[in-house]
């Protein structure tokens, strides 16, 4: 468009000036009364200011266009950049806080260790405490994972490639991660694969593993004894089930169980005992590939009470 403009606003100028430089010539054969000027020096001149007008509008436009592109671009550039900027200090805050908290859950079991040696009897208030800093050390890693896949989420698009993946393997070293947590709260964690070889999948394992993670965590947090693992699949997906004894949740609650930064004390205005984004960043996580998480529950005061968080993902992400 800009071309066009500049083309024809040339064209018109020229006209101008060639009308302007003819009339003294030209002027007085085509005109029989002639004024104090030429007519033919008129027309020149409004066809050399019109021509000259609409080059001008054309290198304005363009200017234009051009600084909205720069603008965008910047834009971009700056958003891209502050993702970056942000990652970078991201992860130097989770190395020099995640140092000292691998320490103290080293110390602790080390602690656990010689005392177990020692044979006496350990004070019920230290006890205690080993058991806090036993149970909230993958709290602490998981809130810290939760908000790196947050920041990546809400930065610039990534294109992630689909990985062989080995669903079991993953599970297993979930599992391993919390038997110890849930056993110092009298729980006990299970998980079985269905068929047992479940060979590999095509897919993000970092994703699937924080996926999972969250669903243990919260499993655990809110199983009564028993929470249970299960990995299956089908033609087409791959289906990971979390199940836990614990109270459920009611229907009130499981219609926002997802939502960004909701959790029951939210709607009872209490003080929060949870960030909320686990829940929201596992699901969102599974539509990013293609998979869907969704919720069965039953809450109540019988013994069927229970809830399962199942995950189902393509076998084969991005085809």
């Amino acid at each position: 468009m800009q071309n066009g403009l500049k083309t024809a606003g040339g064209i018109v100028f020229l006209l101008g000036i060639l009308s302007l430089i003819l009339a003294p010539f030209v002027g007085s054969l085509a005109f029989d009364n002639l004024w104090s000027v030429e007519p033919l020096t008129y027309i020149g001149a409004v066809l050399a200011a019109v021509g000259l007008g609409v080059v001008s509008i054309s290198y304005t436009v363009n200017s234009v266009v051009n600084k909205g592109r720069d603008d965008d671009a910047s834009n971009n550039n700056g958003f891209h950049n502050w993702s970056e900027v942000t990652q970078r200090y991201f992860d130097l805050f989770d190395h020099d806080l995640g140092r000292p908290i691998r320490r103290i859950s080293g110390k602790e079991r080390e602690l656990r260790a010689v005392l177990k040696f020692a044979g006496a009897e350990t004070d019920p208030n230290v006890q205690e405490l080993l058991d806090e800093i036993e149970m909230q050390t993958p709290n602490f890693r998981l809130m810290m994972s939760n908000i790196q896949v947050l920041v990546q989420l809400e930065g610039p698009d990534r294109v992630a490639q689909p990985q062989p993946v080995e669903p079991s393997e993953l599970i297993r070293k979930i599992v391993d991660r919390y038997t110890l947590v849930a056993e110092q709260s009298d729980k006990e964690i299970s998980w079985w694969a269905e068929p047992s070889e479940f060979g590999l999948v095509y897919s993000d394992g970092s994703a699937i593993e924080h996926i999972v993670t969250n669903l243990v965590d919260n499993a655990v947090r809110f199983a009564d004894s028993h929470i249970e693992v299960t990995l299956s699949k089908n033609d087409t997906h791959f289906i990971i089930r979390v199940w836990d004894d614990g109270p459920g949740i009611p229907s009130q609650y499981a219609q926002h169980i997802f939502d960004h930064g909701w959790t029951p004390e939210v709607a009872r205005r209490e003080e929060k005992s949870s960030s909320g984004l686990g829940l929201f960043i596992a699901r969102t996580l599974a539509s990013h590939w293609e998979g869907g998480l969704t919720l069965e529950s039953v809450a109540g005061s019988d013994e069927n009470h229970h809830t399962s968080f199942i995950l189902e993902m393509p076998m084969n992400s991005g085809e």
